[in-house]
């Protein structure tokens, strides 16, 4: 166990010492902000829903079921089942460009609904994987250059997320494979 808190560390410092510029502190001071990305996902999940026909109107209800669910397990259930402090609080030397907060950190919500997004789109609209997962990746890891999570609260995130996401994409591919079927069936008996 010692090692792999030693690798914890050895990367949580890369990211949140060695790396360190006025630049990244910025950037991922802006990436990692919820709220400066409110009006874009607004704006895409609606085009998604006026554009996208049945699937658009079952991926935008299906995406915000999904991020409900995982920012829920993440935030209620798994960071009061393990209760890690950030390494904020348990580190006297943490850089912590936006200040520390006092809740707990594994896992991390923000890697949770990131890649459960990237995942559940990605089986949707596979054309856009790249952009999803790279997205995905840089506001996880604006969590440790922030000092604000370790690399395994963003591992373990990452990797809950992706399987929420993938299991709400199954789910929604069966819906719109339903209602495609009941279509078909309705106008070859008419």
């Amino acid at each position: 166990m010692e090692v792999f808190y030693s690798i914890d560390l050895s990367i949580f410092y890369f990211f949140n010492h060695t790396i360190s510029t006025s630049f990244l502190d910025k950037f991922f001071s802006i990436i990692t902000n919820v709220n400066n990305w409110y009006i874009a996902y607004l704006i895409l999940l609606g085009i998604l829903f006026s554009k996208g026909g049945r699937t658009g109107k079952i991926a935008v209800l299906g995406i915000i079921i999904l991020i409900t669910v995982t920012d829920q397990t993440g935030y209620k259930l798994l960071k009061e089942f393990f209760e890690r402090a950030r390494p904020c609080n348990a580190l006297s030397d943490v850089l912590t460009p936006l200040g520390c907060t006092g809740s707990y950190s594994f896992p991390s919500n923000h890697a949770i609904n990131n890649f459960a997004a990237a995942a559940f789109f990605s089986k949707l609209f596979p054309k856009y994987i790249i952009i999803l997962f790279v997205s995905a990746f840089l506001v996880s890891i604006s969590r440790v250059y922030l000092g604000l999570h370790y690399p395994s609260d963003i591992i373990a995130g990452a990797a809950f997320g992706m399987i929420f996401g993938y299991i709400f994409a199954l789910a929604v591919l069966k819906i719109i494979e339903h209602f495609n079927n009941k279509q078909n069936l309705n106008s070859s008996s008419s």
